[in-house]
C-alpha cells in the first residue's frame, strides 16, 4: 500500500551528495500531483541551492512542492529550546544607571 501522505526533513547540516539530491528530486517528482508531501527544513527557498548542492535542482524540488501547497512558515526559537537557557548571551541592558 503506497503512503498516504510522507514527511521529509532533510536535517542536514552538510549538503547533499549530487546524486542524492537529484534521487531526492526524483523522488519529489514521482510524488507530484498523487500523493501528499510534507517537508520540513530550517533553511528559507533561498538556501535550499545550498542544501541540495545545485540552485537549479533545488528551483525544480521548489517547483513541485510549492504548487498546490499550503507554505506554513514559522518564526521564533525552537520549540526544542523554548525557555531553556542554552548559553545564548542575553540583549543588552540599555537602561542607563546615571
Amino acid at each position: 500500500m503506497p503512503f498516504q501522505a510522507l514527511t521529509a526533513g532533510p536535517g542536514r547540516i552538510h549538503p547533499f551528495e549530487p546524486e542524492a539530491a537529484n534521487l531526492f528530486l526524483q523522488f519529489i517528482s514521482g510524488r507530484y500531483e498523487r500523493a501528499s508531501v510534507i517537508v520540513t527544513s530550517n533553511k528559507p527557498f533561498g538556501r535550499w541551492g545550498e542544501v541540495f548542492g545545485d540552485d537549479t535542482v533545488a528551483a525544480a524540488m521548489i517547483d513541485r512542492l510549492v504548487h498546490h501547497a499550503e507554505v506554513i512558515s514559522l518564526r521564533g526559537d525552537s520549540f526544542r529550546i523554548h525557555g531553556r537557557d542554552i548559553g545564548r548571551v542575553p540583549p543588552a541592558d540599555t537602561s542607563s544607571n546615571d
